[in-house]
């Protein structure tokens, strides 16, 4: 597989420093130009593989930051891949016995199989077995992998091997989902598509819940806005140009109340040669999806739907991508091909 564009080496060093910058294009972004009867508060932290940001505008209370970050422990704690005793890597290493894992781990792989089906499998959140051995998430140890090795991992992708079961809940002992277990013991799953934007929703839940009504998440990526800025004004977003100098915006956005998420083909990534490999994996190939985009951004109020949808798109291509997202009333897309054509819905921010 040979893409045609080369943009110079990329290791997962400059990976780390290219996250960061790009958190400070969207802060300098949303804190420019506004008037505040308090000053914002802001804290940063590196969870889930990547740099995030929460920045609280109506409140000086540091202790809804703690509640935040809290939670960003806490979804770690059940989502994350690598994290050794995390929910997913309990039911990765359940060599194929039932596990019984929280409600929300439930919740979330059902929502991820319903995804797979919905774009027939152009996403799987079990390509685990695949996605490990090119190991994008490691510093500088990505790598191509043996193509049998590919191969044979490839024959353990499929959301079909997923059984859910119930089990007595923690807070009321109702029968609920609670059990998971793969029927291929070397199956794995991996929440990657779709887990930040679950996050940020859960986040934007808790800071309603605690009166908050004007923030920004930020979670690589992915951008949450609660409500507008203090003065009435919106929030700025950037978004990257693929393929230049991070912290270069294609062009910025207005938002309220809403969602960005942007997935592309630029960030984790490698060379081997002449050759690009990226994160994102054609789950019929078990190498990188290889079409005419490089970048998709979905505005959408629910985070998580953004999330799986940009990913989606990305997957999909141009054509299949807009069908997709013909039938979704409540989102607007951008795509970036690897030539720069932007295609963009009627109701995409200008």
């Amino acid at each position: 597989m040979k893409l045609s564009q080369k943009i110079g080496p990329i290791t997962s060093t400059s990976r780390l420093a290219s996250i960061l910058a790009f958190v400070l294009v969207i802060i300098s972004a949303i804190l420019s130009g506004c008037a505040r009867n308090t000053e914002p508060i802001s804290r940063t932290g590196f969870y889930f593989d990547t740099v995030i940001q929460i920045t609280l505008y109506d409140t000086e209370d540091e202790a809804v930051l703690d509640g935040c970050f809290a939670l960003a422990e806490k979804y770690e704690n059940l989502f994350s891949a690598t994290k050794e005793g995390s929910d997913v890597w309990n039911i990765n290493h359940g060599n194929g016995e039932t596990v019984t894992v929280s409600e929300e781990t439930v919740k979330l792989l059902i929502w991820a199989a319903d995804w797979a089906n919905t774009t027939e499998g152009a996403i799987d959140f079990t390509i685990r077995p695949v996605s490990a051995l090119w190991d994008f998430g490691s510093e500088g140890n990505a790598h191509v992998p043996n193509d049998a090795a590919i191969k044979e991992a490839l024959s353990h992708v499929s959301y079909e091997n997923i059984r859910f079961g119930v089990a007595p809940s923690d807070e009321t002992g109702e029968s609920v989902y609670r059990t998971v277990t793969l029927t291929d013991p070397a199956a794995a799953v991996d929440l990657g598509f779709i887990a930040k934007g679950y996050i940020a929703d859960k986040m934007k839940e808790y800071l309603l819940s605690q009166g908050i009504e004007s923030a920004c998440i930020s979670l690589g990526g992915n951008v949450l806005a609660i409500g507008e800025k203090p003065d009435g004004s919106p929030f700025r977003i950037g978004i990257q140009e693929p393929f230049a100098e991070t912290g270069k915006t294609l062009k910025t956005i207005e938002i309220r109340d809403t969602s960005v998420v942007t997935s592309g083909i630029y960030e984790r990534c490698f060379y081997d040669g002449d050759v690009l490999y990226h994160h994102i994996l054609d789950t019929a190939t078990g190498y990188p999806v290889d079409n005419e985009l490089a970048g998709v951004t979905i505005i959408c109020p629910s985070s998580a739907k953004a999330d799986a949808l940009s990913t989606a798109c990305l997957c999909l291509g141009v054509e299949k991508g807009r069908k997709l997202l013909e039938a979704q009333k409540d989102v607007a897309y951008l795509f970036v091909t690897r030539d720069g054509v932007q295609y963009t819905s009627e109701n995409f921010p200008q």
